[in-house]
């Protein structure tokens, strides 16, 4: 399954190949190098299919878990302060995305959207801490009966395009696609300091189905 989200560059790329081949077919001197152009085309609409690959996912369902957003590499579990949503102490779990993971991005919480912010920035490597402030990004914010949480997907030294199909007032639903980064990058989620932490660095999270945290009872 390809993302909707790709549709526009599996298009480019797949008109750029049938060209390419047609040019080769009447201008290429050569079985070798014809082949060789063959190839090199091929190769690149099988990455191109690759890196928009988009897999269904089982989201666990229990109440007050904090779902990762996106397929990648734990990097680091910090303790922050966060004012633009949460206006608390919160805890930082962010998640290095490679080239080659699963780009699409999903709700990691249920609720209703109550923050969403676009930060033009810089284009750090996804790894450097001060990309989370200085790259650009976007801030989601969701309401849960819980508390709240809210995630940010930020741009990378080779990402330059966030897909985030998000209006304030939107429902989420855990699991649920609401956009992508594309070509590499990295995704924060920042939850109540009181809740229960489920990841540490190193680890590796699946889209919609490795457990974050999970969020404290009220009261």
């Amino acid at each position: 399954m390809i993302a909707r989200y790709g549709y526009d560059v599996v298009g480019v790329v797949l008109a750029i190949c049938i060209v390419g081949i047609l040019l080769a077919l009447l201008f290429v001197d050569g079985r070798v190098l014809k082949t060789v152009v063959f190839l090199l085309l091929g190769g690149l609409l099988l990455f191109t299919f690759y890196f928009f690959r988009d897999p269904e996912r089982n989201t666990p369902t229990e109440d007050g878990l904090v779902i990762s957003p996106a397929d990648g590499t734990v990097l680091s579990v910090q303790e922050t302060r966060e004012d633009d949503f949460l206006h608390a102490d919160a805890v930082q779990v962010s998640i290095f995305m490679s080239p080659l993971n699963v780009h699409v991005n999903r709700y990691p919480v249920t609720g209703v959207v109550g923050f969403f912010r676009h930060y033009p920035g810089e284009f750090l490597v996804a790894f450097d801490e001060k990309a989370s402030l200085r790259n650009e990004r976007t801030h989601i914010g969701i309401d849960h009966p819980r508390g709240k949480v809210l995630f940010k997907q930020i741009a990378g030294f080779v990402a330059r395009r966030i897909v985030a199909d998000v209006r304030v007032g939107d429902q989420a639903t855990a699991g649920r696609r609401f956009g992508m980064i594309k070509f590499g990058s990295r995704v924060d989620v920042l939850v109540p300091r009181g809740a229960e932490v489920r990841v540490k660095p190193g680890d590796r999270t699946v889209a919609g189905e490795t457990v974050l945290a999970v969020l404290p009872r009220k009261g």
